[in-house]
């Protein structure tokens, strides 16, 4: 069997539960079998209106959660753990951007291309001081999400502060459903190959495997694969996609559980189909996190790729995604990604081997400074 054709899935996260997790499980499956029994989990105040059961069991483990101090581990409800789930599969409702907490402050880590948040013209980076008014101080990403989600056709104002502004602005961005595509491809016309990942989500190993078949057939020698603005999505799929590239064996990335628990290593699978005559360039930027830092990290480690574009996102941490019960689920932070060298990502992110900057006037006129150096590299 060809192996550009070889049957390969990973969807799951590996679960790996530290001490905070194990108390947490034991609190939810206390209470959630209360339950199920029908019963109340906590007696309401006198006088006070009773919460249904569910509502205060779940503020309960977000207590929990938000006690870590981490602004990657949250607790997600039955509403929350739904969306996270259409998020991951690529379609959903909303504006279409990651965020996450970043020093204490509501941070855009990246809009997706063609979004309402890309057309309205956030960027990575950009802080979210308010959102409908309602300030964002202290709040935690999953409370965000809520926030900022709606029904398509409506509108959500967030107050935004960028680097080298003195004053935030206003950003008002319509709601609409969000099909994020994954994976496209562009066969140029002077015999460059692009390939553009936009999230790693369940079925991207199977989509880049289609990316890549269209490069071979194409007879092309000279390939661009664009991780900007990706945030990232599951590790398997970037270990996965790696393994196009790598002899079976090489490391690519490393969870390190700083001795709490064994290490483990993430090794490719061996695909490995393409020779020296591959000439291939990686465009990075500030919106590249997780997954596309480590898909970056590994190329370049091996001599694959050269990195083009500007400092990553920095996000060296691991997330694992644990059931709690059917409905809801804990996003936990358990370790820190390490490199094929075992250094960690840093936290101002990879710096790319050709640094180009892109300008809000090359935006407006639509050209791409980034995507020329790649062209002129891949060309030499």
């Amino acid at each position: 069997m060809n192996p550009l054709f070889k049957e390969h899935h990973h969807k799951t996260l590996h679960v790996r539960i530290m001490v905070i997790a194990g108390i947490v499980l034991a609190v939810a499956g206390f209470f959630t079998g209360y339950i199920a029994a029908g019963k109340s989990a906590v007696l309401p105040i006198i006088g006070q209106e009773a919460q249904p059961p569910g509502e205060r069991v779940w503020g309960m483990i977000e207590g929990l959660a938000a006690s870590l101090n981490d602004p990657y581990s949250f607790f997600l409800p039955p509403v929350e753990s739904q969306q996270f789930n259409s998020d991951m599969s690529g379609s959903f409702e909303g504006v279409g951007m990651e965020i996450a907490v970043r020093d204490q402050i509501l941070t855009i880590v990246s809009p997706l291309k063609g979004t309402p948040a890309y057309k309205a013209g956030l960027k990575s980076g950009d802080q979210i001081l308010k959102i409908n008014g309602t300030d964002t101080h202290g709040i935690d990403a999953s409370a965000a999400v809520k926030l900022i989600r709606g029904p398509q056709g409506t509108n959500v104002t967030l107050t935004i502060l960028r680097v080298g502004w003195s004053e935030p602005k206003d950003f008002k961005v319509m709601r609409d459903v969000i099909d994020v595509p994954t994976v496209t491809t562009t066969a140029r016309p002077d015999g460059i190959f692009v390939i553009q990942v936009y999230t790693f989500t369940s079925n991207s190993p199977e989509l880049f495997r289609g990316a890549l078949r269209e490069f071979v057939q194409s007879d092309d020698s000279k390939l661009i694969l664009d991780l900007r603005g990706n945030p990232g999505g599951y590790l398997d799929a970037a270990v996965s996609m790696a393994s196009w590239f790598l002899p079976s064996g090489a490391v690519v990335v490393t969870e390190d559980y700083a001795g709490h628990s064994s290490n483990i290593v993430h090794r490719s699978l061996g695909y490995d189909i393409f020779n020296k005559n591959l000439k291939m360039v990686i465009l990075v930027d500030k919106g590249s996190a997780s997954a596309s830092e480590i898909l970056a990290d590994a190329l370049r480690y091996y001599g694959v790729a050269k990195l083009v574009g500007v400092n990553t996102f920095g996000k060296g941490s691991v997330q694992e995604l644990i059931e709690i019960t059917p409905e809801t689920s804990l996003k936990l932070t358990v370790a820190r990604w390490l490199g094929p060298d075992g250094k960690q990502i840093p936290r101002e992110g990879i710096v790319p081997d050709v640094k180009v900057e892109m300008s809000e006037k090359d935006v407006k006129e639509k050209l791409d400074p980034q995507l020329d150096k790649a062209v002129e590299l891949v060309n030499k």
